[in-house]
C-alpha cells in the first residue's frame, strides 16, 4: 500500500483527557551519595513538557492539526507551565482550574540518557465532569475527530458519555483507554490499547490467531469500529469490522524511551482520520510515527517532515511538496545511498508537454529530481504583471503529480542561485539557449564537483504561445 502524508493543516482535531505536566531534569553523576546508596546527580538544565492527554495535543499540533485541548489543572505554578508551553505550539486550551487538587506533575531525573527516578505529583480522585462535558459539546463543531485520553487520573469520570456525544454529533471518538474496563469505552470508534493492557481485559494470548479472534469479540461486545493493538517490538494490529486483520511490522531501528509513544500513536490517527484516511493508511502513518518518536529521549512529537523522510529512507514515498530543511535531510539520504541527485527551476505557469519531455530527461540523468518553483512575486518581476497565470499552490501541486518528478520547492528570489548553493545537485540542468556558465547557481554546482547540463526546449511548444491562443 503507497503512504502518503495528507494536509494536517486543514483539520481540527479535539483532545479531552488527564493533562499532565513532564519535568526533566538532566545532570550529571559522578560520585554515590555518603547518606544513601544512590547516585548524586549535578543538575544543569530543566525542561518542562507537555504529558498525557497535553503530549496528544502537542503530537497533533506537531503535524499541523488545529488543535483544542480540554481537560483539568490545578491552580499552580505547574498549570501556568503547562498553558505556556502549549500556547507556543499553537494549542488552544480549555481548562478547568480546580481549587485543592495539584496540576499532575511527574519529574524525571535523567543522567547519561538514563532515567534514574521519577517523582509524581497528583491527585487521581474521580472528578465533576459537568464542565468538561459541556465543553466538549460547544467544541464538536468542525471537529474532525475527538481524541479521549486516559490516564486514570479522574478527568475522564464519564467516558461513556463523551463518546455517546461524539456518536450523536458524527465525530469518531479515538480512546487511549486505561485499565481494566473497557466496557466504559463502548460505541468509540477506535480503541488503542497495547498488548498487555488488552491482555489484562481479555486474557494472554498464545498467537496472533488468538489476538485477533479475542479483538473481534471485544468489537462485538463493545460495540466498536475498530482496535489498534500496538505490540512493542511486534509492530501493530489492526482489527476492523468486516475486514482482514493488519498487521504492521515495527519500524523503529533504535528504542532510547518509549514515554508518550502511545500519545503520537494516537495523535497521528486522530489527524489522518480528520485528514480523510482510511484507517489502514492511518495506522500504517501512526506505526512509522511510533517508530520515530521511540528513538528521541522523554515525550516528544513528531512533524510530517519526518515522516516523509522516514517514507524515504525505506524508497515508499517521501515526494512531493517540501520546504529547504526537508529537502536538505532527503538529499543527504538519497546520498547516503548513492543516489545522483539532478536539479532545475523554472516558472512553470501552463504546464504543457513540453516541460514533461523536459523534466522526463532531466530526470534520466540521475535518480531524483528536484524541481524549483518562482513564487508569485518572482514570476511577476519576471514575466510581467498578467502572470502568472496559475498560482503557486496549483503550480507545485501539478508538477508534484509528474512521475518524474521527486521534490518541488518554491523560492522567492529572482534566481534560484542561493537555493541552489544550499542543495548543491549533483547535476544542474536548465532548458534553453545559455551557457553554462551563465546558469544561476552554476558557479556553486561546479565548485563543488558537480554537473551543468542545458537541454533543448521542444520547438512549438511555450506557456506564451498558449495563454496568446486562448486570449485570441
Amino acid at each position: 500500500m503507497a503512504i502518503t502524508i495528507p494536509d494536517f493543516s486543514k483539520t481540527h482535531v479535539v483532545v479531552v483527557g488527564d493533562v499532565m505536566l513532564d519535568r526533566y531534569m538532566f545532570g550529571s553523576t559522578g560520585r554515590i551519595s555518603p547518606e544513601a546508596p544512590v547516585p548524586v546527580v549535578h543538575v544543569h538544565e530543566t525542561d518542562d513538557r507537555p504529558g498525557g492527554a497535553a503530549n496528544v495535543a502537542v503530537n497533533l499540533a506537531s503535524l499541523g492539526v488545529s488543535t483544542q485541548l480540554i481537560g483539568v489543572v490545578g491552580q499552580d505554578d505547574a498549570a501556568d507551565a503547562l498553558q505556556s508551553v502549549l500556547k507556543e505550539h499553537g494549542i488552544r486550551c480549555e481548562f478547568q482550574r480546580a481549587a485543592g487538587r495539584p496540576t499532575i506533575t511527574k519529574t524525571r531525573v535523567q543522567s547519561r540518557g538514563q532515567q534514574l527516578i521519577r517523582l509524581d505529583q497528583e491527585n487521581a480522585e474521580a472528578m465533576a465532569s459537568d464542565e468538561i462535558m459541556r465543553v466538549l459539546k460547544r467544541s464538536l463543531n468542525g471537529a474532525g475527530a475527538v481524541v479521549l485520553s486516559d490516564y486514570g487520573k479522574g478527568a475522564l469520570t464519564d467516558v461513556t458519555e463523551m463518546i455517546e456525544i461524539c456518536r450523536h454529533a458524527g465525530v469518531p471518538a479515538l480512546v487511549d483507554p486505561k485499565g481494566s474496563d473497557f466496557g466504559k469505552y463502548r460505541g468509540a470508534s477506535l480503541l488503542t490499547p497495547n498488548q498487555s493492557e488488552f491482555e489484562a481485559v481479555v486474557g494472554v494470548c498464545q498467537s496472533d490467531d488468538e489476538l485477533v479472534q479475542r479483538g473481534r469479540k471485544m468489537l462485538d461486545e463493545l460495540n466498536l469500529d475498530a482496535l489498534l493493538i500496538t505490540r512493542s517490538e511486534k509492530g501493530m494490529l489492526l482489527i476492523e469490522t468486516d475486514m482482514e486483520p493488519v498487521f504492521l511490522s515495527t519500524q523503529a531501528r533504535e528504542v532510547f524511551d518509549v514515554t508518550g509513544a502511545g500519545d503520537t500513536v494516537i495523535a497521528t490517527l486522530a489527524g489522518a482520520i480528520a485528514s480523510g484516511q482510511g484507517l489502514s493508511a492511518a495506522a500504517s502513518l501512526a506505526n512509522i510515527a511510533a517508530g520515530l518518536v521511540v528513538r528521541k529521549i522523554g515525550v516528544a512529537a513528531v512533524t510530517p517532515g519526518e515522516i516523509s523522510i522516514s517514507l524515504h529512507q525505506r524508497g515508499q514515498g517521501g515526494r512531493g511538496l517540501v520546504g529547504l530543511e526537508e529537502l536538505q535531510l532527503m538529499v543527504a539520504e538519497s546520498r547516503a545511498r548513492g543516489e545522483r541527485v539532478i536539479m532545475t527551476n523554472g516558472c512553470f505557469d501552463v504546464l504543457h508537454a513540453g516541460h514533461v519531455s523536459y523534466l522526463e530527461e532531466a530526470k534520466s540523468l540521475g535518480d531524483r529530481l528536484i524541481v524549483a518553483v518562482n513564487d508569485d512575486d518572482s514570476t511577476r518581476r519576471l514575466k510581467g504583471e498578467s502572470r502568472p497565470i496559475n498560482e503557486l499552490q496549483d503550480r507545485l501541486l501539478v508538477l508534484a503529480g509528474l512521475a518524474a518528478v521527486d521534490w518541488v520547492v518554491p523560492f522567492s528570489d529572482d534566481t534560484p542561485a542561493s537555493l541552489i548553493a544550499s542543495v548543491l545537485p549533483d547535476v544542474l540542468v536548465k532548458g534553453g539557449d545559455y551557457k553554462p556558465e551563465e546558469i544561476a547557481g552554476a558557479k556553486d554546482v561546479l565548485k563543488n564537483g558537480g554537473e551543468v547540463r542545458v537541454l533543448a526546449f521542444r520547438d512549438g511548444r511555450s506557456s506564451s504561445r498558449i495563454i496568446d491562443k486562448l486570449r485570441n
